[in-house]
C-alpha cells in the first residue's frame, strides 16, 4: 500500500475513542480511503488515496476525523520543492503527461490584490445604495456610433442583438459531462431567478434545459460536439470557444468513464469513447475564417443573436482582440491564466498565459485609440474571486465578468483538485449516479442566488464610496484605481497611478 518513492500527501487522523464504526465515511469516500477491517472490527483508512476533500470530515457524526499535510515528506529545497519532486516521481512511474485541475495555484502575484480602490469624500460626495438609485443593470454587444431618426424624429431602433444583464456577472462556460446534471441544473435555475445567464460549455445542452433558454449562452467549440441546428437556437447568445485561461494552446478532453448515458447523447459521442477536441478549429487559421464562422452562425440564427468569441489571455492579446473585434464578434471573453478547469496539463496550466488585469488593460486601451471600443464588449473571467474583484475588473475596462470557481466553491466544492478523476464526494464533477444525486439543484440554486445577491449589494456599496452610481460609469474608470507594490511598467500598463499620486 502506498508509493515505494513518497508518503501520501495528506495523513488521515482517526480519533479511536470518538469512532464509534458507523461507517458513514466509508459511504461518503468515493475514492475509497475508509474501510472496515472486519477481523480488528475497526475502521481503517488509506491515505494514500485521499484528496482532502473534507467530505468524510464534515459527515462524520462524532466528528472523529481530520485529514493533516503529512509532515513526513520528502527533504525539500528552495529549488527542488515537494511539487517538484513529487511530479517527478510519478512520471517515472507512469510515463504520462500530468493533470491537474481547478486552476493555477502558484504565488504569482494577483493583480487584483495590489489595486486599491479610490473613495469620494468632499467634492465629488460618496453615494447612499440604501437610499439613492444605483444601477449594476448592463448590456452586452456592439453599441451603435449613430443616432438615426425618422421624419418626424422619432428614433428609429438601429441596435445590434444585446444581452440584458442584472448586474455585471455570469457563470462561465462548464460543460456537461466535465459537470453533473445537477450542477448545470442549479447554475440554469439561479441564472433565471437572478436575471443573468450562464454558459453550457463545450459539450451540449442536456435536453432538460432548454426551457431555460432566455439564460443560455450556448458554446461551439473545436469538435463541435453537441452542436446542431436546435442547440445553436437554444440560447440567447452563441460563444466561439478559441481557448481558455487554464490551457491556452490547448483542446479539450473528456476521458471516457464519463461519456455515459445521457453526456454520451447530448454530445452525439458513442459511450466509454474519450471526446478530444483539436487545439485549433480546424476551419479557422485567421481572422478572415472567424468571420466566416461569426458570419455563418448569425445566418443560421436569422442575426438574432450576439456571437461571442472566448480567448485564452497570451502575450499578445491586444492585437488578437482587435481583430476579434473588426470580425463582426460582438462581445470578446478574455480568460486568464489562474481560470479553473476539470482537467489540464499541469505544465500548461502553471506555465502559459497572462494574468488576466494585464491583458484586460491592454485590450481595453488598445481598443479605444483604435476607436473601435464600442464595437464589442469585453467579458472577463480567470480567478474573480470576489465583488471587490468585480469592480477592479470593470474599472480596467470590462464590461462584465465571468466566474467558474466561486460558482463551484458555492455550491459545495472544497478545491481538492481531483475533477480529472471523476469520483467528486461533492456532486459537481462527476457523472456517477450515486454521487451526482448528492447535490440537491434547488438548494444549489438557493446558495448561488445569495452568493450573487450579495456580491451584487456589494458593487453597489463600493460604487457607492467612490461616489459612482452605475456600472457604465465605472467601465474604464481607472482614475479611479491606485496601484500598491508595482513598478512603473506594471503600472503603465493597467493606466494607473501608484498610491499616494
Amino acid at each position: 500500500m502506498g508509493n515505494l518513492y513518497y508518503y501520501p500527501e495528506f495523513d488521515v487522523i482517526r480519533d479511536k475513542d470518538k469512532c464509534t464504526t458507523c461507517r458513514v465515511c466509508e459511504k461518503q469516500c468515493a475514492f475509497g480511503v475508509h474501510f472496515y477491517d472486519e477481523n480488528k472490527k475497526i475502521m481503517m483508512e488509506d491515505a494514500t488515496k485521499c484528496v482532502n476533500c473534507n467530505r468524510c470530515v464534515v459527515f462524520c457524526p462524532t466528528k472523529a476525523i481530520k485529514i493533516v499535510k503529512n509532515e513526513m515528506s520528502i527533504r525539500e529545497n528552495a529549488n527542488w520543492g515537494l511539487n517538484l519532486v513529487t511530479e517527478v516521481y510519478k512520471q517515472a512511474e507512469t510515463g504520462g503527461v500530468l493533470l491537474s485541475s481547478m486552476g493555477n495555484p502558484n504565488k504569482n502575484p494577483s493583480y487584483f490584490d495590489r489595486i486599491l480602490i479610490n473613495a469620494s469624500q468632499v467634492t465629488n460626495p460618496p453615494i447612499d445604495p440604501l437610499r439613492e438609485p444605483m444601477e449594476t443593470k448592463v448590456f452586452l454587444g456592439k453599441k451603435s456610433e449613430d443616432i438615426v431618426r425618422d421624419k418626424d424624429g422619432n428614433l428609429i431602433p438601429n441596435m445590434d442583438p444585446q444581452l440584458e444583464l442584472s448586474m455585471p456577472l455570469m457563470f462561465s462556460a462548464m460543460s456537461y459531462g466535465s459537470i453533473s446534471l445537477n450542477a448545470h441544473k442549479a447554475l440554469a435555475q439561479a441564472s433565471r431567478e437572478l436575471g443573468i445567464l450562464y454558459n453550457t460549455g463545450e459539450g451540449g445542452l442536456h435536453e432538460s434545459l432548454y426551457e431555460y433558454k432566455d439564460n443560455t449562452i450556448v458554446q461551439v467549440a473545436s469538435g463541435r460536439f453537441g452542436v446542431h441546428k436546435d442547440y445553436l437556437e437554444a440560447g440567447v447568445a452563441i460563444e466561439i470557444k478559441m481557448g481558455q485561461g487554464a490551457k491556452p494552446g490547448i483542446g479539450g478532453h473528456l476521458p471516457g468513464t464519463k461519456m455515459i448515458g445521457d453526456v454520451s447523447k447530448t454530445r452525439m459521442v458513442p459511450e466509454g469513447t474519450d471526446a478530444i477536441s483539436p487545439a485549433p478549429h480546424h476551419d479557422i487559421y485567421s481572422i478572415e475564417d472567424l468571420r466566416q464562422l461569426v458570419d455563418s452562425l448569425k445566418e443560421v440564427t436569422e442575426y438574432k443573436k450576439p456571437i461571442i468569441v472566448k480567448v485564452a489571455a497570451v502575450h499578445n492579446i491586444a492585437a488578437i482582440a482587435s481583430g476579434i473585434a473588426r470580425s463582426g464578434a460582438d462581445i470578446i471573453v478574455i480568460d486568464g491564466y489562474r481560470g479553473g478547469t476539470g482537467a489540464a496539463p499541469t505544465r500548461i496550466r502553471d506555465n502559459v498565459g497572462i494574468p488576466i488585469e494585464l491583458a484586460l488593460a491592454a485590450v481595453d486601451q488598445r481598443l479605444r485609440d483604435e476607436g473601435i471600443r464600442n464595437n464589442v464588449s469585453l467579458v472577463v473571467g480567470g480567478s474573480i474571486r470576489s465583488s471587490a474583484d468585480v469592480v477592479k475588473a470593470v474599472a480596467l475596462g470590462a464590461d462584465c465578468c465571468y466566474i467558474g470557481t466561486a460558482a463551484l466553491l458555492a455550491l459545495g466544492c472544497h478545491l481538492c483538485r481531483a475533477c480529472h478523476t471523476g469520483k467528486c464526494n461533492w456532486g459537481i464533477a462527476t457523472q456517477n449516479p450515486e454521487l451526482t444525486k448528492r447535490l440537491n439543484p434547488t438548494v444549489g440554486k438557493e446558495r448561488l442566488v445569495n452568493l450573487l445577491t450579495a456580491w451584487n449589494q456589494e458593487i453597489k456599496e463600493i460604487m457607492g464610496g467612490m461616489g459612482i452610481n452605475s456600472i457604465e460609469a465605472l467601465r474604464g474608470n481607472r482614475l479611479m484605481l491606485r496601484g500598491i507594490g508595482m513598478n512603473e511598467k506594471e503600472l503603465e500598463i493597467l493606466g494607473i497611478k501608484h498610491a499616494g499620486e
